[in-house]
């Protein structure tokens, strides 16, 4: 991030702070309480005190979604000057599969559900690459397309939201496939899938509810 975002920064170490819940042993249809999602999380975000801050209605693991936000972060900070821009997914359909750790995309065959470009969940790999903003001209620095990994974007602020809907929706596929080694109950499986976020990702009750509170904070949407 750029020296001169402060209010980034800030945002960065409240979200460090707040607590991710990954215990569940069950998790409901519908989340009706916060302590069910990260709550104080998503509450810095929609809380945000930054200027400008854009959120990204993502839904395809496949589609050009990490490189739209990554040229998006671009322009605000290194064109139009503004370094406490705040980029966010709302991540659901197939790219909340990219918010799954390896080992439950081993467990569950995720890749079999994400489609062929995909054996692994490779846009978790922590490439290590330049970060220098001095040099943000450098096509193989991270602010070129070696950065479009969550973890690259993460490191420069975004935040990527997850979606317990998608979560419920993906664990009924794995159901009907008849991939449930453990016999896991809907609940249960869910529960499993929860647990399984990486790190930094704020779990919300479901991503089209949340978008609305987004807009309602200043949000600009994109697609």
């Amino acid at each position: 991030m750029p020296e001169a975002a402060q209010e980034l920064r800030s945002l960065m170490q409240q979200l460090a702070k707040a607590p991710r819940r990954r215990d569940f042993k069950t998790v409901p249809m519908i989340l009706d309480t916060p302590d069910l999602w990260d709550a104080e999380a998503l509450d810095c975000v929609i809380s945000y005190r930054g200027s400008v801050k854009q959120v990204w209605d993502n839904t395809e693991i496949g589609g050009p979604w990490l490189n739209l936000m990554r040229n998006s972060l671009n322009a605000q900070v290194f064109s139009f000057r503004h370094p406490d821009f705040l980029a966010v997914s709302a991540t659901h359909g197939s790219a909340q599969l990219a918010l799954y750790d390896q080992a439950i995309w081993d467990k569950y065959q995720l890749a079999t559900m994400a489609g062929h470009e995909f054996k692994a969940n490779t846009l978790i790999d922590p490439k290590h690459v330049p970060t220098d903003t001095a040099g943000h001209e450098d096509p193989s620095s991270v602010f070129g397309a070696a950065g479009n990994t969550i973890p690259a974007l993460q490191q420069r602020g975004v935040v990527f939201l997850a979606c317990h809907n998608a979560v419920w929706e993906q664990t009924v596929k794995l159901l009907e496939k008849g991939i449930n080694p453990d016999k896991l109950s809907h609940e249960a499986l869910a529960a499993e899938l929860t647990n399984h976020l990486i790190e930094g990702v704020v779990l919300t009750p479901g991503i089209v509810g949340t978008i609305p509170e987004l807009q309602k904070a200043g949000f600009h949407y994109a697609t």
